[in-house]
């Protein structure tokens, strides 16, 4: 009898001892799938460095612009940049300069699924840009008639080169982004992109067409244009979800 109950009681605490250790794994493992990685929400705030080492290469440009956006969910993201551009054109017959500041405002949507605690983007973004600039007729060679029915006109040797000024022109435009943004360091990111530009409205010149405008860059006969940019920026996190 007593054998019997010995072996009984054996029984229960190996149960019980099993039991319990498959409870302890199973609580482990719900543990481990219910880790959740946050990243942060705030404000990043950067610069365009391919403008100032454009200006180094190129005589007849300088600018520099700002970025900056701000995270509202996992995908979206409001951004804006702003800048001063100082741009010469050289043509055949002709120089021509455009100055002045723009903003573009608009959204990015990050297409890329980070994984665990990454924060990089491969985004989408629309943007409306707004400039208001000077723009300068340098110097231009007047195309005079041959005064014979048959020949063409021609350019005379020498050029006109008293500028002809006209200030507080405007453009607005639509833009089209495709970029990148990737997570370095804790916090700070390296990233590009490309644009692609339509134009909706802009001033011209009294008797010349605009060919340059501070943030869209040369205009096309197309009244489209492309654009490049190369950021640094830094991430001041608001808040981790």
């Amino acid at each position: 009898m007593y054998k019997y109950f010995i072996s009984l009681c054996f029984a229960f605490v190996f149960i019980n001892g099993y039991s319990q250790q498959n409870t302890s794994e199973e609580k482990s493992e719900e543990q481990k799938d219910t880790i959740t990685y946050k990243t942060g929400y705030g404000l990043r705030l950067g610069i365009d460095v391919s403008k100032p080492a454009l200006a180094i290469v190129d005589k007849s440009y300088s600018g520099f612009e700002l970025v900056g956006d701000y995270r509202l969910s996992k995908k979206w993201y409001v951004a804006a940049e702003i800048g001063h551009e100082d741009e010469t054109t050289f043509e055949d017959f002709l120089s021509s300069s455009a100055k002045g500041n723009y903003i573009k405002i608009g959204a990015n949507y990050n297409a890329y699924e980070n994984w665990l605690d990454m924060n990089n983007e491969i985004f989408v973004g629309m943007r409306y840009g707004f400039a208001m600039f000077d723009h300068s007729l340098n110097s231009y060679k007047p195309n005079v008639s041959s005064g014979t029915e048959n020949l063409p006109p021609y350019f005379p040797s020498n050029p006109v080169e008293t500028p002809i000024k006209e200030s507080g022109l405007t453009a607005h435009w639509t833009e089209l982004q495709l970029g990148i943004k990737a997570e370095t360091f804790k916090n700070l990111f390296i990233g590009f992109s490309f644009s692609y530009k339509i134009m909706l409205s802009v001033d011209d010149q009294k008797n010349f067409k605009t060919l340059y405008t501070p943030g869209f860059n040369r205009v096309f006969e197309s009244n489209t244009g492309f654009g490049f940019n190369y950021t640094i920026s830094y991430l001041i996190p608001f808040v981790n979800k």
